[in-house]
């Protein structure tokens, strides 16, 4: 990782083919005393150039450049020197595929790139750029990530995730302080959730709880990205739609742009979808899905913060606590950004911290109070 005084502006080498691009980056991120723009590179082959002779903090990387593309210059930049990258991607089912590729390659994060008709409201994103910006070079480089497979495959059939009222499995007294059978399992992540995500979820084997995910993305990146997960894993997974039964065995994401709570009964979950303003920053918001369900589940939901910048998902912690349910941070040493989670820590909104690595061990006795 690149390390920042706290005093120092962080070097900024922005890559893109676009001089439209290039410009229109440099402007928006120069306007933050923060950061300095120390170069630009317009194809793979400059970038690798500038990246050794100036030495940045952090690389913005086009996806799509002639010659080499973003996902053939992104390892190379990473072998040379593990400095943070983040992707500009297009706006499409297909820039959402490409740069899922690029984060599983180490890339900690993404930009979205506006088409020519989107240049205005891109302009008017530049605080969302330069947090970002500004979070990767806090962030930890990671070596890429191989898919996993999951430990007791599950068959189709079990795959499937019901309309109708779903059985649940009987629950078991907990052995643990910090561990007891759960009948939901709520989780909220951003910087660096897709790898962090993509690692562990394959090793979830059922029986499981519901899980419902609100990972910070786009709506076309969401979907993308559920249906990758639901490709790799035991559970299945799917973007949530208004009115889908939160099963066991299944795992919901949030849609990017749309608030996710839920509704019912603990018998009867429901998703419930809504747009409106920003909570806590963002929509889809962490804050949003844990409050709703601390007040539907009660003692017997568990609340999970992971890896991201900011504070979404605090609030929603201290009203899981509030309402008799449990609570669970990512460690530092295994956050891409120990942003969200280090809040909920310090703030006492978390009790128990765990390693990335350990997730699966921990949904496993959260499913069956071991």
């Amino acid at each position: 990782m690149s390390k920042v005084e706290p005093q120092s502006p962080v070097r900024l080498l922005i890559v893109d083919d676009s001089a439209l691009m290039r410009k229109l980056l440099a402007d928006l991120l120069r306007s933050a005393p923060e950061i300095e723009v120390v170069g630009a590179a317009r194809n793979g082959a400059e970038a690798l150039e500038l990246a050794a002779a100036l030495s940045p903090d952090v690389i913005t990387l086009d996806v799509e450049m002639p010659g080499m593309s973003g996902l053939e210059v992104l390892p190379l930049l990473l072998k040379a020197r593990p400095v943070p990258v983040v992707m500009v991607s297009s706006l499409t089912q297909e820039g959402a595929e490409v740069t899922l590729e690029a984060l599983d390659l180490g890339a900690v994060d993404f930009l979205p790139k506006p088409d020519r008709l989107q240049v205005a409201q891109f302009k008017s994103a530049g605080p969302q750029l330069v947090a970002k910006v500004l979070s990767a070079a806090r962030s930890r480089v990671r070596p890429p990530s191989a898919p996993a497979s999951p430990s007791v495959p599950a068959p189709p059939s079990s795959r499937s995730i019901p309309a109708s009222t779903p059985s649940r499995p009987a629950a078991t007294s907990s052995q643990s302080r910090d561990t007891r059978s759960c009948q939901c399992i709520l989780i909220g992540i951003s910087t660096g959730g897709p790898q962090a995500l993509g690692q562990v979820l394959p090793l979830i084997a059922p029986p499981a709880p519901p899980i419902l995910i609100v990972q910070h993305m786009p709506a076309n990146f969401t979907q993308v990205f559920a249906q990758r997960l639901d490709r790799q894993c035991a559970l299945a997974v799917k973007e949530a739609e208004q009115g889908d039964i939160a099963s066991p065995n299944s795992i919901l994401v949030a849609p990017g742009g749309r608030h996710m709570t839920l509704t019912g009964t603990p018998k009867c979950p429901r998703v419930s979808l809504s747009d409106g303003p920003l909570v806590s920053g963002h929509k889809p918001s962490v804050d949003m899905l844990f409050q709703s369900g601390a007040r539907l589940y009660g003692p017997n939901v568990a609340a999970i913060i992971m890896t991201g910048m900011g504070r979404d998902g605090v609030d929603g912690c201290h009203k899981v606590l509030e309402l008799g349910g449990i609570t669970f941070g990512q460690d530092e040493a295994t956050s891409v950004v120990y942003g969200m989670n280090k809040v909920a820590h310090r703030e006492g909104a978390v009790r128990n911290q765990f390693a990335l690595q350990d997730l699966p061990d921990l949904i496993r006795k959260l499913s069956q109070g071991t």
